[in-house]
C-alpha cells in the first residue's frame, strides 16, 4: 500500500500555533501539503495577541523542507475568516483542506454564566467555523473538491460540568458537519468531525492546573498517568485521513486519543407507538421507548421520517385502548 500524501494540496489549519493544531499542520506538511498556519497567539481563555506561535510553526515546517505561511487573523469575525482564506488563495492559489481547530475555554457553572463567558466561546468555536468555512467553501465549490474537518468534543456529545458554553458550541459543530456533508456531496466536498482526547493546555486548564483549583495528590497522580498517554500527535493521523482525497466517508464523527480511534454516531431506538398517545403511555412504556435493542442510525431527517412511518404501519391499532 502506498503512503497517503497531500502533494499539490493546500491546507488551512486554524489554532495551529500549538497543541493539536500544530501537530495537524506538521503532519499534513510532512506529507506534502502547503499549509496556512493560523493562530492569534492568545491565552487558553482567548486573551492577548502574539504572532510568534504561528510564525514559529511555519518556520519549523519550512526548516523541515515543507511549505507554510503564518496567518494571525482571528476566526472570531467574518472579516478574519475571509482574511485567513485570502492568505491561502493569495499565497498558493487554492484551498483544498480546512481544519477548524481554533478554540478557547471559559469554564464556569451554568448559574454563573455571563455574556462575557458565553459570547467569546461561541464566536471562536461555532461562529469561527462559519467565518472560515464560508469563504473556503466557495473556493472548494469552484474547484469541485474539498475536505473540511471540524473539531467537536465529548464535552458536548456526552456532557461535562462547567462547560455549557463550550459544549453547546462544540455540539453545534456536529449539526454544521452533517448539513455541509449533504450540501457538499455534489461538489466533491466531504465534511467530517473529530472529537480529540489529548494532553493540551485546554485539557490541563479543564483539569485544574490553570484555574486555581487544587487537586489532591491521588487525583494529580491519576491525571499525570492519563495525560502521559495522550500525545496530541496521535490525533493528527485521523485528521489527516479525513482530510485526504481517499477518505470515503462524510458527515461522520470520530473520536481519537492515545492511538485509539472510534466512531460516535446518533442512534434511534425502535420506540413505542400509539395512535392516540397520552402522557400515561409515555410513562408506562418508557422502558420500551428507551430500549436500545434494534436501534437504527438514520442518515438524514427523511430516513428518520421513513422509519416513523414504518413504525406506524407495523404498530397494532390498539382499538378500544
Amino acid at each position: 500500500m502506498t503512503d497517503l500524501r497531500f502533494d499539490g494540496r493546500v491546507a488551512i489549519v486554524t489554532g495551529a500555533g500549538g497543541g493539536l493544531g500544530k501537530h495537524h499542520a506538521l503532519l499534513l506538511s510532512s506529507r506534502g501539503a502547503k499549509v496556512v498556519v493560523n493562530d492569534i497567539g492568545g491565552s487558553v481563555t482567548g486573551d492577548g495577541l502574539d504572532a510568534a506561535p504561528a510564525v514559529a510553526v511555519a518556520e519549523e515546517i519550512r526548516a523541515l523542507g515543507g511549505e507554510a505561511v503564518a496567518d494571525t487573523h482571528s476566526v472570531a469575525t467574518p472579516e478574519g475568516g475571509e482574511a485567513i482564506v485570502r492568505t491561502a488563495l493569495a499565497t498558493y492559489g487554492q484551498v483544498d483542506i480546512l481544519v477548524n481547530n481554533a478554540g478557547i475555554l471559559r469554564d464556569t457553572p451554568f448559574h454563573d454564566l455571563t455574556a462575557e463567558l458565553l459570547d467569546p466561546v461561541i464566536d471562536v468555536h461555532l461562529r469561527g467555523a462559519f467565518h472560515v468555512t464560508g469563504p473556503a467553501w466557495r473556493a472548494m465549490r469552484r474547484q469541485g473538491y474539498g475536505r473540511v474537518v471540524n473539531t467537536t468534543s465529548a464535552a458536548g456529545i456526552l456532557g461535562t460540568a462547567r462547560k455549557s458554553n463550550y459544549g453547546a458550541a462544540k455540539t453545534g459543530l456536529i449539526g454544521l458537519t452533517r448539513v455541509l456533508a449533504q450540501e457538499g456531496a455534489q461538489h466533491g466536498i466531504k465534511v467530517n468531525a473529530i472529537a480529540p482526547i489529548a494532553a493540551t493546555r485546554m485539557l490541563t486548564h479543564s483539569m485544574g492546573d490553570d484555574t486555581g483549583r487544587k487537586l489532591d495528590p491521588a487525583a494529580q497522580a491519576m491525571m499525570n498517568a492519563v495525560t502521559g498517554k495522550l500525545d496530541p500527535a496521535l490525533v493528527s493521523p485521523v485528521v489527516a485521513f479525513l482530510a485526504h482525497e481517499d477518505c470515503p466517508v462524510t458527515g461522520e464523527i470520530y473520536t481519537a486519543g492515545a492511538g485509539q480511534v472510534a466512531r460516535f454516531f446518533t442512534g434511534r431506538t425502535r420506540g413505542f407507538h400509539h395512535p392516540a398517545l397520552s402522557v400515561e403511555d409515555v410513562r408506562d412504556h418508557l422502558a420500551e421507548i428507551r430500549d436500545e435493542t434494534g436501534y437504527t442510525t438514520p442518515a438524514d431527517p427523511g430516513e428518520e421520517i421513513a422509519q416513523l412511518l414504518q413504525a406506524i404501519v407495523a404498530s397494532p391499532t390498539r382499538a378500544g385502548e
